[in-house]
């Protein structure tokens, strides 16, 4: 079985997140990395139809939806919900969401949460 491995790496999008108050009301910047893993027989070796891969844009688009239209309190949350995004297509078997907050520490480049989702 081939098993497909789909990488976003550092997609750059803004967001409330935060529980303070500068922080709930300005948009801070977040940058997002996912990695997707998918069987990939049918779309390698038996078809080459897009109807038999997994379409990154599409869950591209709606990670970027949730993220630029949200109001998030935790990055627990926000990145809990990326993820959840992630694994919606039936075939997902492997999803991890890492999602990083920079300047929000002062000395440090950025404050990061990953979570994981297996099938």
């Amino acid at each position: 079985m081939q098993n497909a491995i789909i990488n976003i790496t550092n997609l750059r999008l803004r967001t409330y997140i935060g529980f303070n108050p500068e922080e709930r009301e300005k948009k801070q910047d977040v940058v997002v990395n996912i990695e997707i893993h998918y069987p990939a027989d049918t779309a390698c070796v038996t078809h080459d139809e897009v109807d038999h891969a997994l379409n990154y844009k599409t869950v591209t688009k709606a990670v970027i939806k949730l993220v630029e239209d949200g109001h998030f309190l935790l990055l627990e949350k926000l990145v809990s919900d990326i993820l959840t995004q992630c694994h919606r297509h039936p075939t997902v078997t492997y999803a991890k969401v890492k999602v990083d907050k920079p300047h929000a520490l002062r000395f440090a480049d950025s404050v990061s949460l990953t979570l994981d989702w297996h099938r």
